[in-house]
C-alpha cells in the first residue's frame, strides 16, 4: 500500500485547481504493471482545416457567504428579499440532519415566511425524479428557493426553478443538445440562495439560494444542472447562468455530519472533472457512506477512476502544466531534478502513475474493475460519453481537431482504467 497522501499534499493540489489559468468550467506497489502510453497511441496531426475556436472568456462570479454558523441567515436573507412563498429542497437523509434543521429555524424565526418542503431529493438524480420535483413545485409556484444539501439537491431545485417559470415546457426543451433541444431561458427566474447572476437582457435578477452540504459540489456557483438519463445510461443536463443562485451560503459546520467516505470524493471531485458521462451507478457497487437503497458510484470517485488515464492522454497537449501537476502530486517543486529530467513526451506516463499513488492514499477503487465494469462494457461507456459535446469539444485533439468526435480516444482511456 502506497503511503497516505499528506494534508499538504491535498492542499497543494487543490489550491492549483483554484488558481488555474484554464478558462473552462489508480494496486500502486513497485511491481504493478507501468501505465500504457498514450503519446505513442495517439497521432497528432495538424488538421487540414481548422476548427474554429473561442477567443475569450468570462468570468462571472457568484456570492458566497462564508463563516461557521450562516446558515442561521438564510430566513433573514429571504425575508428581505420579499419572499412570498418558499420551496426548500432536501433529501431524505439531510432532512433529518442538524443543516436542515438550522436552516428551517431560521426560516421559522421570520415573520410571515411561508414555505413548503420537498425532501425527497434522489442522490444522483434522474429523469423521473426531477419530473416529480418539478410537478412539485408547480403546484406550489413558490417565489423563492432555497437548496439545502448536495449537488444533487442543488441541482433538482434549479430544475424546480426553472420548469415553475416555464409550466408549460417538457423537461427535455432546455436539456443541453444534442440529447435535448437546447432552447435559450429568456424569462427572469425564481431567487434560489446559491449565487447572483444576471441576464443582460433581463432587468432582475435570477434568484435561488443554495446551502451546500458537502465540499465537492460547486452546483452553489453554475448554472449547471445535471441528472441521468436512465433509459440510455449516461448523464446529462441543463447549463445556463439563469439557474444560478442569487447567494452560495458556505457554512463549514454543515459538513461535519458528512461520512469520511463523502469528505474523500470531494477532493478528485474538485480536481479530476473529465469524464462526465461515467454511468455513476456501476454494477452492484455500492460505495461506502452513501446512505442509499440503489448502486452509486459518486461523482468525485467516478471522475478518479479514470484520472490517470485521461490526464496521462491530455499530458502532450500542455507539458509544463503537466509536470506542475506532477511536481504537486509528488510533493515538490517544478525546479526539482527529479521533475525537470523527464522529458515532456513521458511526463504523461508519470503524471499517470503520480495520481495513481494518491488515489491509492485516499482509499479510492483501483480501477473500473473494482467497481463491477468489465471490459465487455467499455463501449457502452464510450456510447454513453460520446452525446456529451459541451465538455467533449474542450478537450484537447477532440474539439479542436475537424472530425474528430473522440470515440477512439475514449475508448482507449477507458480500457486503461479498467485497473491499475
Amino acid at each position: 500500500m502506497a503511503p497516505a497522501a499528506t494534508r499538504n499534499t491535498i492542499f497543494r493540489l487543490i489550491n492549483a485547481a483554484q488558481h488555474s489559468s484554464c478558462p473552462c468550467h489508480g494496486c500502486r506497489s513497485t511491481s504493478h504493471v507501468h501505465a500504457p502510453a498514450f503519446h505513442q497511441l495517439r497521432k497528432l496531426a495538424t488538421p487540414v482545416n481548422a476548427v474554429e475556436k473561442e477567443y475569450a472568456f468570462e468570468v462571472a462570479a457568484s456570492n458566497l457567504r462564508f463563516g461557521e454558523g450562516v446558515t442561521r441567515e438564510v430566513g433573514m436573507d429571504l425575508k428581505n428579499m420579499k419572499a412570498r412563498k418558499v420551496g426548500v429542497f432536501t433529501d431524505p437523509v439531510l432532512a433529518k440532519l442538524r443543516p436542515m434543521q438550522t436552516a428551517i429555524e431560521s426560516l421559522q424565526s421570520q415573520q410571515d415566511l411561508p414555505f413548503e418542503i420537498f425532501d425527497q431529493v434522489v442522490t444522483e438524480p434522474t429523469e423521473e425524479s426531477w419530473r416529480r420535483a418539478i410537478a412539485w413545485a408547480r403546484e406550489h409556484d413558490f417565489s423563492h428557493f432555497l437548496a439545502v444539501g448536495g449537488g444533487s439537491v442543488i441541482d433538482t431545485a434549479k430544475a424546480a426553478n426553472l420548469f415553475t417559470v416555464y409550466k408549460d415546457a417538457d423537461l427535455m426543451d432546455f436539456v443541453n443538445a444534442p440529447i435535448g433541444k437546447g432552447l435559450p431561458v429568456d424569462k427572469t427566474l425564481r431567487p434560489l440562495i446559491a449565487g447572483q447572476s444576471f441576464l443582460p437582457s433581463l432587468s432582475a435578477p435570477i434568484n435561488m439560494i443554495s446551502v451546500p452540504t458537502t465540499a465537492g459540489t460547486g452546483s452553489e456557483t453554475t448554472g449547471t444542472a445535471i441528472f441521468d438519463v436512465t433509459s440510455r445510461a449516461f448523464k446529462t443536463g441543463i447549463a445556463n447562468r439563469a439557474l444560478k443562485p442569487v447567494l452560495g451560503i458556505v457554512d463549514a459546520a454543515n459538513t461535519e455530519s458528512c461520512p469520511t467516505e463523502v469528505h474523500i470524493s470531494a477532493a478528485p471531485s474538485l480536481t479530476s472533472d473529465k469524464i462526465s458521462g461515467l454511468n455513476k451507478k456501476g454494477p452492484k457497487y455500492q460505495h461506502p457512506g452513501y446512505q442509499v437503497d440503489h448502486p452509486i458510484i459518486p461523482h468525485g470517485i467516478s471522475v478518479a477512476l479514470t484520472g490517470p488515464a485521461v490526464f496521462q492522454f491530455t499530458a502532450p497537449s500542455s507539458p509544463d502544466r503537466h509536470r506542475e501537476a506532477l511536481a504537486i502530486f509528488n510533493n515538490t517543486t517544478v525546479t526539482d531534478p527529479s521533475v525537470t529530467s523527464i522529458p515532456d513526451s513521458e511526463i504523461g506516463a508519470h503524471l499517470y502513475e503520480a495520481i495513481a499513488r494518491f488515489l491509492d492514499g485516499i482509499d479510492v477503487p483501483r480501477g473500473l474493475k473494482a467497481v463491477g465494469y468489465t471490459s465487455d462494457d467499455v463501449p457502452m461507456l464510450v456510447e454513453g460519453t460520446i452525446p456529451q459535446r459541451r465538455v467533449l469539444d474542450l478537450a484537447p485533439n477532440i474539439g479542436d481537431v475537424v472530425g474528430e468526435d473522440g470515440q477512439e480516444h475514449l475508448t482507449r482511456i477507458l480500457e486503461a482504467s479498467l485497473e491499475y
